[in-house]
């Protein structure tokens, strides 16, 4: 970090983490003055007190995002390569440099005005990657508005909530998706979702392939009209603290919550941790595989690269199209330097062997990258071992939606610092880690697990819930007052270093992706069938967790398992994703509850893993329920494996 050289008495990097916890108004004020370009200069580096859930950076300064993603670059190298977008079919990759970024964002901020989108507003993106997508963001951070994007997997149901709880009046989505070899129907999804929105009014409508759609008065020709307009769109002056962005996240209730994120913090954290974490250097190629619709591609496909003024990839295909050696052809076809994904990815890819890996030269690569949850020691060797070829370092890293950027990963770290597979292990400069225990009390020195806590405020931290800001206190300050209380379980070695040890709340992660089980359960008791529902997560060899569904039937319902098995796992597709979709669903007569009815999902995951040591069920209004759960999970167990 060049900076560093204005930091007194700081030599190495532990000296500097240090030094950015210590004197944290200098260091990310200085990071701030030097990384951002400013329209008016702020005043204060931070205001935030916990114990208000109040998290303010660079106040009164202002500046625009699109400008430092786009326009200081091209005023120094117009023709550099910003986007490779790695469509669905392989070897028609589309490259697009910083001056035609410029334009069509330009172009497609003017049409937002024209159709009476403007500062304050929020526009949701049900959106493929692909240049568009970043346009479509871009513009918005342009003219003041803030983007709402939705991942283009969701359901109808699911998009109508998140356009509903931002009010948005315009949405932009494509014809069709493309993905895997197969045609997505998102104009027709978006279609169906704005029936209930009524504050939609328009819907701009992009053409992902040729074929035609039903388009309404409602709709708008997205490059027909786009075309129309200027390429020049003068930028919004915003404040450090206005909305950038909303991002819709699970929780442990049925709502999913509106994260905020806003401007200079935001933007200053997901560039310092792309370009320190992964040793990004100019002319690198960043190949981050994370869909646009998830906090991974908000950070580190769009924002960290572009305002970094790096080349980013759009990956719009999956892991196995058109066959196993899908990404280490692109790696090749591309020369990418860097290379972040999702350990389900990697695990799945590892189950098809080595030579789908090395039929293709990966001499570009630099560093390998690990998101979305921890990654097991196996894949992790795999990972290093056959796909960097034992020379390239695997940073896991640790952070979530909430977090804005990565907090805790192996790099940077002194030169030739030692990396422990599978381990986030340091945590990031300016990120202080607390791991804190039942009562509240700090687990002093290592060799400790407890609550991972933050006790420090950092710039790239979300601000609020959209419009329920007691919820936002009461999810991450109030657990332990003091502190930002992540909801994730750690441990700390004797050397320090840190191991995510998985969530401490009701929430599963699927590939990577959060879902609330109360959202889930939510979706479940809609079956006419159903009386009353526990969802769970456990251990899943490919996905990290898998889904689990425990039903009791209402009184004389007769239905076939297999018949209601697919009813619920349509519902849970069409209302939430398919990535959701239950691995198991089992019917018992009856739920372990405590005394005061609470669900001991805590146990009904144990059954599940076939753990021995069910813990105290002493707490149960009725332990024998516990073992007719065993019982049932067993047959389903050996009917699956015939």
């Amino acid at each position: 970090m060049p900076e560093a050289v204005a930091f007194q008495g700081v030599t190495d990097h532990s000296g500097l983490h240090e030094f950015s916890v210590r004197e944290t108004d200098t260091f990310w004020g200085t990071l701030a003055h030097q990384r951002l370009s400013w329209i008016s200069p702020f005043n204060t580096v931070q205001n935030c007190d916990f114990s208000q859930g109040k998290i303010k950076w660079f106040e009164s300064g202002k500046l625009n995002v699109s400008v430092n993603c786009l326009d200081r670059h091209v005023h120094t190298y117009p023709e550099r390569v910003a986007l490779i977008w790695e469509r669905d079919e392989p070897g028609t990759e589309v490259k697009v440099t910083y001056r035609e970024l410029l334009e069509l964002t330009c172009r497609l901020g003017n049409l937002l005005k024209r159709q009476g989108v403007g500062k304050g507003d929020c526009v949701t993106l049900y959106l493929p990657p692909c240049p568009l997508a970043v346009a479509s963001m871009l513009a918005c951070a342009r003219i003041g508005a803030a983007h709402n994007v939705v991942f283009a997997g969701f359901s109808a149901g699911a998009l109508a909530d998140r356009v509903r709880d931002t009010q948005s009046s315009t949405v932009i989505t494509v014809n069709q998706g493309v993905r895997g070899g197969k045609v997505i129907d998102l104009k027709k999804t978006v279609d169906q979702a704005v029936q209930n929105c009524p504050s939609v009014r328009q819907v701009l409508v992009a053409m992902r392939t040729e074929n035609t759609v039903v388009m309404t008065d409602r709709d708008v020709p997205l490059e027909e009209e786009m075309m129309k307009e200027n390429v020049v769109c003068d930028p919004v002056a915003m404040d450090s603290e206005d909305v950038l962005f909303l991002l819709y996240t699970s929780g442990s209730t049925g709502k999913p919550k509106g994260l905020v994120h806003t401007q200079a913090g935001y933007l200053l954290y997901a560039s310092i941790t792309h370009r320190s974490v992964f040793s990004y250097q100019d002319g690198d190629v960043f190949g981050c595989m994370a869909d646009i619709g998830w906090i991974t591609g908000h950070s580190y496909s769009v924002y960290g690269p572009l305002c970094n003024g790096g080349t980013t990839v759009l990956f719009e295909s999956t892991p196995v199209y058109p066959d196993p050696g899908r990404y280490w052809e692109t790696v090749e076809r591309l020369g990418i330097s860097h290379f972040y994904g999702a350990p389900t990815a990697i695990r799945l890819l590892l189950k098809y062997g080595d030579e789908w890996v090395q039929k293709y030269d990966r001499s570009s690569l630099k560093t390998l990258g690990s998101v979305g949850e921890p990654i097991n020691t196996e894949a992790w060797d795999w990972y290093h071992q056959v796909v960097g070829d034992g020379r390239c370092p695997v940073i896991d890293t640790w952070w979530q939606t909430e977090t804005g950027g990565i907090c805790i990963a192996p790099r940077p770290s002194d030169p030739d610092s030692e990396i422990v597979p599978g381990m986030a292990m340091r945590p990031f400069y300016g990120i202080k880690p607390t791991l804190l225990d039942a009562k509240g009390e700090s687990l002093p020195g290592c060799e400790s697990t407890g609550a991972l806590c933050i006790s420090l405020a950092w710039p790239g931290m979300a601000r609020t819930i959209h419009n329920d800001h007691q919820r936002f206190i009461e999810t991450y300050f109030q657990p332990y007052p003091g502190y930002f209380f992540t909801g994730d379980g750690a441990h700390r070695t004797k050397e320090g270093y840190y191991q995510i040890v998985g969530r401490l709340d009701d929430v599963i992660n699927v590939s990577g992706h959060r879902l609330g089980t109360a959202e889930l359960e939510d979706v479940v008791s809609l079956c006419p069938a159903v009386a009353e529902s526990a969802v769970i997560g456990y251990s899943h060899d490919i996905k990290g967790e898998g889904v689990g569904v425990f039903v009791v039937l209402k009184r004389g319902v007769q239905i076939d398992q297999d018949v209601l098995a697919q009813q619920l796992r349509e519902m849970v597709s069409r209302n939430i994703a398919k990535y959701a979709s239950p691995d198991f669903i089992q019917v018992v007569r009856r739920l372990p509850k405590t005394r005061s009815g609470k669900i001991m999902r805590r146990i009904l995951r144990k059954v599940v893993e076939q753990k021995d040591d069910l813990g105290d069920l002493s707490t149960l209004d009725d332990s024998e329920v516990v073992y007719e759960v065993i019982r049932g999970h067993q047959k389903l167990r050996s009917k699956q494996q015939d």
